[in-house]
């Protein structure tokens, strides 16, 4: 068969995709934290057509009860007619047999696999990771550095599965058998009633048989997916770390720790598939009883002459049918249950409400007009805020005019990195306020107040995207020409044109690798510059921008920043003093507080704290922690 025979995508089944929405517009509501309040709002704005898809599934599963029917009609009336005259006397109905079991019946089988597999599995999927990314890019960044990157990935594409898988089950096997097992009631009834109320009674022992079982195949299957997740997060967590694992030779360590991780998802997998052994077994029993009873019942009234021949083979097939339909649904059922238990699972990582969300009312930053920390104090939510050298500020008060160049100068733990957190709103602060323009950033949209702000910092973060779009990231409408400019002020250009992929790729068009980790340090710190440049907003923040260049390059970036920073507010943290000798106005911090602040040389001229920390530089690099130390 060619490929033209299968298209990739008809356009039936174009149309069809599209009747859900796979993505949201306009902000997403907080996820709920209760199982079916959570699938709801997974399932929000697609509810109608999963009533129509299920409606879908109760004509199929209707359609084999009718099938069984119109076969117990055929027996009786070959029992009751003459040969001779069976297809004169009863051509219509044999006619129209026919067509329901070659045209209806596919074509309701057919639209019942058409929504599962066209119209709900590949947009509800999409629909609810889009949704679940989307609240999870909104957390803070607390969230993230408390957890393993590929754990949290994890849970979002598990639990977009699991949440799809579990809506398409049920539509398709327990909508359908449930259809399928009340038709049956009605058929055996009209038969009569002692079959349908033994029908009854074996229906109520096969739900009290699985609703002992599947509560804990659920919670097993959550421990299950937790325990698979532990094994993501492990690996991708080593993956990313690689050179740091080869450089420390440690990869002996990293696979132990990775076995002990998979051995407990072993652990966890075989607890599963110990119960749903049991579970299964048990069913086929109960489901091996049901033909017995119902055929044996059948036999009894056609011996008392109140059944046909006719009902007899009725109640065989539909009896055959759902005692086979059991195994399927156990199936279904434990993976029905096993993704409920993931969409637990998952809710527990990604169901977190927003602890840094915009305030009620909160407006568009009106202007970077100044920059001002007022009796601002942040201990990362230490208790005890005692220990010097574990960051945070303490009462700080410092105005940056517009336009003004300031430099910030500070040994390691001094609150240089936690103030610009603060500016950023990356943390809110405990006391005091921090505000732009003058207006709180507690009080301003976190979009517009990161828009105002570019920053480089000293480990750059590079997408495993083109050289091209990782410039383009500061300024997403940026023209092809802009781009190279900006390439060109931050001393990149040259060396990007020397850039091939993997895939042959060159130039702006090669992929850097994950985080960048094809090129130097140099390098990326030159891509950062590039991309703020680009962004050309009105505050830059440098936070070592220039730690990884050599003295050549930093001189020539040197000339390139100052350029940059016309007509902008700066805020430059710097180790090496020789990059913000020329600023404004340099503000040295230790402990959390202001100590002295001034130009260059007014500060070398107070013989303080910053001349120390000056002549204490050797090479150009400062000896802070000696300083601190002592």
């Amino acid at each position: 068969m060619t490929d033209q025979a299968f298209p990739r995508q008809a356009p039936w089944a174009e149309r069809l995709g599209a009747l859900i929405k796979p993505f949201d517009e306009g902000p997403i509501p907080r996820p709920p934290d209760t199982l079916w309040a959570f699938f709801r709002w997974c399932l929000r704005g697609s509810i109608p057509i999963l009533l129509i898809a299920s409606f879908v599934s109760v004509l199929a599963g209707t359609a084999e009860v009718v099938s069984a029917i119109l076969l117990g009609t055929v027996i009786d009336l070959a029992a009751e007619s003459s040969p001779a005259t069976l297809w004169s006397d009863h051509a219509l109905l044999f006619a129209g047999i026919a067509i329901f079991l070659v045209v209806l019946r596919p074509l309701t089988f057919g639209a019942s696999a058409a929504f599962q597999s066209v119209v709900i599995g590949p947009s509800l999927n999409v629909l609810v990771l889009s949704r679940l990314h989307r609240w999870t890019l909104g957390q803070d960044i607390t969230f993230f550095d408390n957890d393993f990157a590929g754990r949290i990935a994890q849970k979002q594409m598990q639990t977009g599965r699991a949440v799809t898988e579990a809506t398409v089950e049920f539509i398709n096997t327990i909508v359908f058998a449930l259809s399928s097992v009340v038709a049956t009631m009605i058929l055996v009834v009209a038969i009569d009633w002692r079959v349908g109320l033994l029908l009854g009674v074996w229906f109520a022992a096969y739900l009290a048989y699985i609703s002992r079982f599947l509560p804990r195949i659920r919670v097993r299957a959550q421990e299950r997916a937790a325990a698979r997740a532990v094994v993501t997060g492990q690996v991708v967590d080593t993956i990313t770390n690689m050179r740091t694992v080869k450089l420390f030779a440690h990869a002996e360590a990293e696979d132990e720790a990775a076995i002990r991780a998979m051995d407990s998802y072993r652990e966890r997998t075989l607890d599963y598939g110990t119960i749903s052994t049991s579970f299964r077994f048990g069913l086929m029993v109960i489901a091996g009883l049901l033909p017995v009873l119902m055929v044996g019942m059948a036999l009894h009234l056609w011996t008392q002459g109140t059944a046909t021949p006719g009902d007899i083979a009725a109640t065989g097939t539909v009896a055959l049918r759902i005692a086979q339909m059991t195994g399927w649904v156990s199936f279904a059922l434990m993976g029905l249950y096993a993704n409920v238990g993931e969409v637990e699972d998952g809710m527990n990582t990604l169901a977190h409400n927003h602890s840094m969300a915009d305030a009620p009312g909160a407006r568009p930053l009106p202007s970077a007009n100044g920059i001002r920390f007022e009796d601002v104090s942040f201990s990362y939510g230490r208790e005890d805020d005692e220990d010097e050298d574990a960051g945070g500020l303490r009462d700080l008060n410092l105005h940056i005019a517009p336009h003004e160049k300031i430099g910030l100068v500070g040994a390691s733990g001094a609150g240089k990195s936690t103030l610009v957190a603060l500016l950023l709103r990356l943390y809110d602060v405990e006391k005091g306020r921090v505000t732009v323009g003058g207006q709180d950033v507690r009080e301003t949209t976190q979009e517009s107040l990161r828009r105002a702000i570019g920053m480089v910092t000293q480990e750059t973060a590079m997408f495993n995207r083109s050289a091209r779009d990782n410039i383009r990231y500061g300024r997403p409408d940026a023209t092809d020409e802009e781009v190279v400019a900006a390439a060109r002020a931050a001393r990149a250009h040259d060396f990007i044109l020397t850039l091939e992929d993997f895939k042959g790729r060159k130039g702006y068009d090669a992929h850097l690798g994950e985080r960048g980790v094809k090129l130097s340090g140099g390098q990326r710190q030159r891509i950062a510059l590039a991309r703020a440049m680009l962004k050309n907003a009105p505050i830059l923040v440098l936070d070592e921008a220039t730690s990884a260049l050599d003295s050549e390059v930093e001189a020539e970036i040197q000339d390139a920043l100052e350029v940059a920073m016309v007509g902008k507010t700066v805020i430059a943290i710097a180790h090496r003093l020789s990059t913000i000798a020329s600023m404004d106005r340099i503000v040295v911090m230790d402990a959390g507080t202001i100590v002295e602040e001034g130009t260059h040389d007014a500060l070398l001229a107070r013989s303080g704290l910053y001349a120390r920390y000056w002549n204490r530089q050797s090479g150009g690099f400062l000896q802070m922690d000696a300083e601190a130390a002592e």
